[in-house]
């Protein structure tokens, strides 16, 4: 018996990928108390199913990262004791993903102690999205897991959309180059012939980015900068400026995850790059409606989790 739970503001998202597996989400209950407490059970027995528990980690107003977090590990936690067999979080956007080693004396490495903690609940499979660095992950757990990566996703969007232009791939930063590597790759694979490809230098200080250089050959293309997620947008804006300095015709991105922080509407409402595709992994509420239409479109990615759960499981019951 395989059971999908999808909690709080993943609800539409879990949905969509249980349609995707062609049954419904399973029911739960979740209550707030005053003191900022909370409960979280399921309605249905568990016992002996196959558990899935869709969350993304994202923060938005009224409800922060750490609450979205401390749900998802105290209702794993009630389904072990309620008997559940394996249980797999999906969590489309993993919080703290970014910070997986010490850059500075004395730093935390969170991405070992998001596992730790998921571990300590009872979580059997961690599914994700584009984390920013794939190995890191991996090795963070000792439970198994699953790094869905967007290049084929994008790459069949971008053979589509423009197939019929001379291309580039672009990564931001030195850091994406494999991320960059298996988008070109995929991408080739759908075109039938060679993608040209190039990096950005990105140096980083106390917070402060910089950096314009780039390497590789971009001119008369259309540049497609591939990033993980877009934060204040001002990483891919810079590369996108350096492409075009370099001769680049036109320039597109794609970033898996579309946070939008800080100035993030401003900066992408003046940007160079003519297009930003995001998936819903995190839905776009902190941009405005004008820059939504004209700048950003949201892919789903609904239908390629729920390809992923069955690939874990095979055919629901």
């Amino acid at each position: 018996m395989m059971k999908v739970f999808a909690l709080g503001a993943s609800g539409s998202f879990g949905g969509e990928v249980a349609a995707g597996l062609g049954m419904n989400l399973a029911e739960y209950e979740e209550r707030e108390f005053e003191d900022g407490e909370h409960k979280v059970r399921p309605l249905e027995s568990v016992r002996g199913s196959e558990t899935f528990v869709i969350q993304s980690l994202y923060g938005e107003p009224g409800d922060t990262v750490h609450d979205k977090l401390c749900r998802l590990l105290f209702f794993c936690a009630a389904l072990r004791e309620h008997g559940a067999q394996r249980i797999s979080a999906v969590v489309p956007y993993l919080c703290y993903a970014r910070k997986d080693r010490q850059t500075k004396p004395w730093d935390p490495v969170t991405t070992k102690y998001i596992a730790q903690l998921m571990e300590a609940a009872g979580i059997d499979l961690v599914m994700t999205v584009e984390v920013h660095n794939p190995a890191a992950f991996q090795n963070a757990f000792r439970c198994q897991t699953v790094h869905l990566a967007a290049s084929e996703l994008f790459a069949g969007h971008a053979a589509e959309r423009y197939g019929n232009d001379e291309l580039s791939v672009v990564s931001p930063d030195p850091g994406g180059v494999k991320r960059a590597q298996l988008f070109r790759e995929a991408l080739e694979g759908q075109l039938g012939r060679p993608v040209r490809a190039a990096f950005a230098e990105k140096r980083r200080s106390a917070g402060v980015v910089t950096g314009e250089l780039l390497v590789g050959d971009v001119a008369g293309t259309t540049a497609l900068v591939i990033d993980d997620l877009v934060s204040t947008g001002g990483t891919l804006s810079r590369a996108a400026q350096a492409c075009l300095a370099q001769g680049a015709q036109r320039v597109v991105a794609y970033a898996a995850h579309g946070l939008f922080t800080g100035k993030a509407d401003e900066t992408i409402s003046v940007s160079p790059i003519e297009r930003l595709y995001v998936t819903d992994s995190v839905p776009p509420f902190r941009l405005s409606k004008a820059v939504l239409e004209k700048r950003v479109e949201v892919l789903p990615i609904a239908p390629f989790v729920a390809e992923a759960i069955k690939a874990c499981v095979g055919s629901p019951d």
